[in-house]
């Protein structure tokens, strides 16, 4: 048995691989439940793990700059419709999206997956361009947060820090910065600081946008250090197949149960609803039943200056996990 460290966040499709009711075949599994910036940031910098949970759009720039230390696995542990991370300052003169143009936004980074999904809504579905945008960078609510790679940008694209001392949240409530985009809630929004969602519909409108374009924006996928597939090709393949069998897991009979699983007492109706919309799999993993919101992500990618040439799609993941065996 091959000893495993995986790196991911706390969800409840991985939850029966951490509590043992799915195993990886072959493998002694360690798991480390960290949140994600940690778990990126860790991996990027020391190559920490053995397999950790990724950034999409991390993995897509290193692959592309040639860093080959790390090998996808098509396991798409996160994904999130963009329309409810978007916040205004109250007074600010923001009531719809085309008045982002001109405006200083803040991010978190430029190239994280969420801001990239996040320009691309803005641009294709409703009409602010990247170029008409300062970007401001910065943490959310702890100062001194940096890109976690290194990025080359056209002249055409405005990214500007936040000073050394000052969080996104800060930034937004004095004027620093008109608009912002936060995978997480601020806390000044949940504090009634002053700030508001621009999109307080958002749940009708992530629904017509999946029903328009297909597209729920993948945020995170799996990756495995390089080194541990060179000695030990078949881990790829087990690790997937424990994955999606965890997720099957996880997700199976919820809204047949005599008793709700979660503390959410709609929980029945949201299920119903998913089914609706998204049929009988709303978290589909492997390459082609996400080769359009691969391609999708791509092509933002290369629009807003991160990429000269996207990988494809194939590119980013073992070969080994692209095919299944048939009996």
């Amino acid at each position: 048995m091959l000893d495993l460290t995986f790196a991911c966040g706390g969800y409840d499709r991985v939850q029966p691989l951490a509590d043992g009711r799915v195993s990886v075949e072959g493998v002694n599994l360690n798991m480390l439940r960290l949140e994600p910036e940690e778990c990126f940031w860790r991996m990027l910098q020391n190559a920490e793990f053995d397999a950790a949970e990724m950034s999409l759009s991390s993995y897509s720039i290193a692959v592309a700059a040639g860093d080959d230390r790390f090998v996808g696995i098509p396991a798409f542990l996160s994904r999130s419709f963009r329309h409810s991370t978007l916040y205004v300052r109250d007074g600010a003169g923001i009531t719809d999206a085309k008045d982002l143009a001109g405006r200083r936004i803040g991010v978190p980074e430029y190239q994280m997956t969420a801001s990239v999904w996040t320009r691309g809504l803005l641009t294709h579905d409703l009409g602010v361009d990247v170029s008409d945008v300062t970007w401001c960078t910065g943490g959310l609510e702890q100062p001194g947060r940096v890109e976690r790679q290194p990025l080359k940008l056209p002249d055409s694209v405005r990214v500007e820090p936040l000073s050394k001392d000052s969080t996104l949240s800060a930034a937004l409530v004095n004027g620093e910065i008109d608009a912002l985009m936060a995978p997480r809630v601020p806390k000044v929004f949940r504090k009634g600081k002053g700030v508001h969602r621009l999109f307080p519909d958002y749940r009708e409108r992530e629904r017509d946008y999946f029903e328009r374009t297909s597209l729920f924006p993948i945020m995170h996928l799996v990756v495995v250090r390089r080194d541990v597939l060179e000695k030990n090709p078949w881990v790829a393949q087990s690790l997937y197949k424990a994955l999606a069998e965890s997720k099957r897991v996880a997700t199976t009979g919820l809204a047949d149960l005599p008793a709700l699983r979660y503390t959410m007492p709609f929980l029945l109706a949201a299920l119903e609803e998913q089914a609706e919309v998204f049929g009988d799999d709303p978290w589909p993993y492997g390459l082609e039943p996400n080769r359009h919101a691969l391609e999708t992500f791509m092509s933002y990618l290369q629009e807003q200056g991160l990429l000269e040439t996207p990988p494809k799609p194939e590119e980013l993941f073992s070969p080994t996990t692209l095919a299944e065996s048939r009996i």
